[in-house]
């Protein structure tokens, strides 16, 4: 699978329906680390996250046939959001199942675009299952989260608008659920450039690609709570995203929710910026590797390109007022959409 035609392809067919989003240089982290520290704010992004790239690349791929039929996926907020925004932008009919105990801010957002909504499954596996189901039941198109070639090309474009924003990107810190956000931007990248590390960041409670890369096959791990509910979740068996992982990540990093919590206030304090908990996830497991001195220059501006991909900003706002003004954030979230 060659990544970076995937992309240049996805980029051609969603240009003008998605933002181009700003990338700021972050002064804070440039001088905790002695790099070039950029943040990549897909929190700003259609949807509030960077799933609605994929879902569009995959809706703009079907034949006027398939929108006919309609689509349905599984998802706990993010995919679901882009997922319904894009079919009012083509004009097909939505569904999304979502697992029981969906953030409740996520299933009010969903409610605005329209809609069918169906709860299906204790967590993201049961569901996805059921929403497979339901579309052969009812001849439906479905569109999964991370699982396919279309939605891994879309993510990418964000890679893609990294190279033109940057003369280089050194290294890039990507929050890692089933892998098809950082198998497009790991994927692009290391074929259009060819030098950048891909670092894959987990939280600790759901490290299912992770512990799949470890075992060299797809596993099933314990997923405990995780304030990054949009990666949390087990990766479908024969998912695509595994061996692109194994291929284009260079390095993991597994993050404690202490450090998802602290990356959050962090990112608000320095940036006012509001992220979710996946965002926070690639951000602790950069000031993880800063702390340790992992690939640190010799002072702020130190030459070296870094970016840290906020990759959304849907987070409920008593849990992120909790957060930031309290030395919590140990609220519990389930499920995922495989980021």
């Amino acid at each position: 699978m060659e990544v970076a035609a995937l992309v240049r392809e996805a980029a051609e067919r969603i240009r003008g329906h998605v933002r181009e989003t700003p990338l700021e240089r972050s002064l804070a982290l440039s001088e905790r680390s002695g790099r070039d520290v950029f943040l990549k704010l897909e929190n700003v992004q259609i949807g509030g996250s960077f799933k609605v790239r994929g879902v569009l690349n995959f809706l703009f791929s079907l034949s006027p046939a398939e929108l006919e039929r309609g689509v349905i996926t599984a998802s706990t907020g993010n995919h679901g959001l882009g997922l319904a925004y894009g079919a009012g932008l083509v004009g097909t009919s939505c569904v999304v199942c979502l697992p029981v105990g969906t953030p409740q801010h996520r299933v009010d957002a969903l409610r605005r675009h329209g809609p069918e909504l169906i709860v299906a499954g204790s967590e993201c596996a049961e569901t996805e299952a059921f929403a497979r189901q339901e579309a052969e039941r009812r001849e439906l198109v479905y569109v999964p989260p991370y699982n396919d070639p279309r939605i891994v090309g879309g993510h990418g474009t964000i890679g893609l608008e990294l190279l033109q924003e940057l003369d280089r990107v050194d290294r890039v810190f990507v929050a890692v659920g089933g892998g098809g956000l950082v198998s497009g931007i790991g994927g692009f990248l290391k074929e259009a450039a060819g030098s950048t590390t891909v670092v894959g960041c987990l939280p600790k409670n759901s490290p299912v690609m992770y512990d799949s890369i470890v075992a060299g096959r797809i596993v099933d791990s314990t997923v405990l709570p995780t304030l990054s509910d949009a990666t949390a979740g087990g990766i479908e068996p024969g998912a695509i995203t595994f061996d692109l992982c194994r291929k284009y990540v260079d390095d993991w990093v597994l993050v404690d929710e202490d450090e998802i919590a602290s990356a959050m206030r962090f990112v608000f304090e320095e940036h006012r910026l509001v992220i979710e908990g996946a965002a926070g996830v690639a951000v602790a497991g950069f000031l993880r590797q800063a702390a340790a001195g992992t690939g640190a220059g010799t002072g702020t501006g130190g030459g070296s390109n870094d970016v840290v991909l906020l990759c959304g900003g849907n987070v409920d706002l008593a849990l992120f007022r909790e957060i930031v003004c309290r030395d919590g954030g140990k609220a519990p979230r389930r499920g995922g959409d495989g980021e």
